[in-house]
């Protein structure tokens, strides 16, 4: 059976990674957002905006990562596992985009089921953008809808995690474990 596998889901810069990070300091069992090793790796490779110029190849490897995230946290023995997205995010970015992608990709999102899904809204007062991290606010607001849609449409119940500072944010996601 393994760990209950808690994700968090969101636009870009919502605070997700932080919350991870801070778990895992706080010695609960997390799990990572895999689409910055994954740039990372394609610019290792020579392939500046993998995303950009091969999105399914950029999208096949994100699936692939975070069915690896799901399974590996099956394996766990800790009560609950926490991770920085999970399998339906591919999907609902791709939707939104606008991009096709094969059958397999939506009968993942229906094969591999988290147990609790804690949305972050977008936060204007703390969204930035990096190296890594491409889209705009107006785009980061229009991911947000297709994440909620995407969600929801595989029957999800999302909790969305109040705009306060990180500690009541965790506080209040483990309260409502």
């Amino acid at each position: 059976m393994g760990s209950e596998k808690i994700v968090l889901i969101g636009g870009p810069s919502t605070g997700k990674s932080s919350i991870i990070e801070s778990l895992t300091h706080c010695k609960y069992q997390c799990m990572p957002e895999i689409s910055r090793e994954v740039t990372r790796r394609a610019k290792e490779d020579g392939i500046e905006q993998l995303f950009l110029t091969d999105p399914l190849k950029f999208s096949e490897l994100l699936l692939k990562g975070r069915i690896n995230q799901f399974k590996a946290a099956s394996t766990l023995s800790s009560k609950y596992v926490f991770i920085d997205r999970g399998i339906p995010d591919v999907t609902a970015y791709m939707d939104y985009f606008g991009q096709e992608y094969p059958e397999s990709f939506s009968e993942a999102n229906k094969k591999y089921i988290y147990d609790k899904i804690f949305i972050l809204p977008i936060w204007d007062e703390i969204y930035t953008t990096d190296g890594e991290r491409f889209e705009g606010i107006d785009l980061a607001k229009g991911l947000q809808k297709s994440l909620r849609k995407t969600y929801e449409s595989l029957g999800y119940n999302l909790i969305e995690v109040p705009k306060t500072d990180i500690n009541r944010r965790i506080d209040f996601i483990l309260a409502h474990l």
